[in-house]
């Protein structure tokens, strides 16, 4: 069987910029940052507090409320600008697929918030590299251990897609994730990817049992929002549905000052198996299964994720198929600005077929094989802790 190789050298790769929402906002995220480095809280315990900051604080002088019950309005944005350069290699045949170099506004979001009293809010965030929505949601948030959004967003199912969200420390996240929660569109190449996870439009909520007990659950559209077609569309037999969500964890801290984040997830979306997107809405259902676990403090972070899918009819009319995919990624800070990142990712399509682009950003296909296998060494240097970094990154795929 004909091997495909990707040997990304992804120079001078990624530079994120976060723009604050606030004046204040600069001074509170720096101090964030150095609590999550010394290990005093985590990261998305950092993001929360970023959320309440911004509902908390008053609207700046020069923002006019659209409507009388408004009572804060925040404006942001962030860039993600990013070089690639992709060598191939087809061993056996010879016939290398087309080499990659280019460069690329990989991400632009600008992001409003508004809040409305001390309880509810809003937010929309606009990518306008991909010409889709991030967050489009309705906010209710009676207490600190209860948050309810109304409307897109990412669920939490699949940790690595919604938690690394401006502070992503290899160049692209994996490619497990990618071909469990990327869309899958009709013409594209690309129906073997699943997704079956990241942005759905519908209910989802957030809370806490106690202060280490963590979970979270969604009734949304059964289909991925930028997927096959649009959440706003009229219903059809693909789309005709609830799909629902699930996660329970535990966050904390070690005697140790390890801060840890370990958790199980899974969803059931009725009639989107099948194996291509002809195939969605025939009564065929996907399951998606994950279990991540977090430990850092303030020298090393290690994450790692088990994603598994059961895909009814995934790999014809008459077969399924059962994905499954891990990653395990260590990061340790060099110094105070550098940062040195590890990852090994493995994915096992069991006969629905993956090429490289299903799990490589701007590969090319290479052909469908069955597994994947991916090798990543980078260096991340902050000039302005998460507002501001330099990523550069060696990707070695093959399938």
């Amino acid at each position: 069987m004909a091997k495909t190789s990707l040997k990304w050298l992804a120079l001078l790769s990624a530079v994120t910029i976060g723009a604050a929402s606030m004046a204040r906002a600069q001074d509170s995220g720096a101090l964030l940052d150095v609590l999550v480095k010394k290990g005093m809280l985590s990261d998305q315990e950092a993001e929360d507090v970023r959320a309440d900051l911004g509902r908390d604080f008053a609207a700046t002088p020069w923002a006019v409320a659209g409507g009388k019950s408004t009572t804060r309005l925040s404006v942001g944005g962030r860039m993600h600008l990013q070089y690639a350069h992709l060598n191939t290699d087809i061993a056996d045949t010879g016939a290398d697929p087309v080499a990659t170099s280019n460069f690329l506004v990989r991400r632009m979001y600008l992001t409003f918030k508004a809040g409305l009293g001390p309880d509810w809010g809003a937010q929309l965030t606009y990518d306008f590299a991909s010409q889709s929505y991030d967050d489009a949601i309705v906010q209710w948030k009676p207490n600190s251990d209860l948050n309810i959004d109304m409307g897109l967003r990412k669920v939490n199912v699949a940790f690595e897609e919604r938690y690394t969200f401006g502070d992503i420390r290899a160049i692209e996240r994996s490619p497990v994730t990618r071909y469990f929660v990327e869309n899958k569109e009709a013409g594209a190449g690309n129906d073997r990817k699943l997704g079956a996870g990241s942005y759905r439009t519908g209910v989802h909520a957030d809370g806490k049992f106690a202060s280490n007990l963590v979970w979270s659950a969604a009734i949304t559209n059964p289909q991925r929002q930028d997927s096959w077609t649009s959440a706003s569309t009229a219903s059809t037999a693909a789309t005709n549905n609830v799909a629902f969500f699930a996660t329970f964890g535990t966050v904390g801290k070690f005697q140790n000052g390890i801060a840890y984040d370990i958790g199980v997830g899974g969803s059931l979306q009725p009639d989107q198996g099948g194996f291509n997107t002809a195939t969605i809405g025939k009564g065929n259902d996907l399951e998606l299964y994950s279990f991540h676990a977090l430990l850092s403090n303030e020298k090393f972070m290690f994450m790692t994720e088990f994603l598994m899918a059961n895909v009814e009819r995934g790999v014809n009319a008459t077969t399924d198929a059962t994905p499954t995919g891990f990653f395990i990624q260590p990061s340790y800070y060099i110094s105070d600005k550098l940062e040195a990142v590890l990852r090994y990712s493995y994915l096992d399509s069991d006969g629905r077929g993956v090429t490289l682009a299903d799990g490589l950003r701007s590969a090319p296909s290479g052909g469908t094989m069955d597994k994947l296998t991916e090798y990543y060494v980078g260096a991340n240097y902050y000039l302005k802790g998460q507002d501001l970094k330099f990523q550069l990154g060696l990707v070695y795929g093959k399938t």
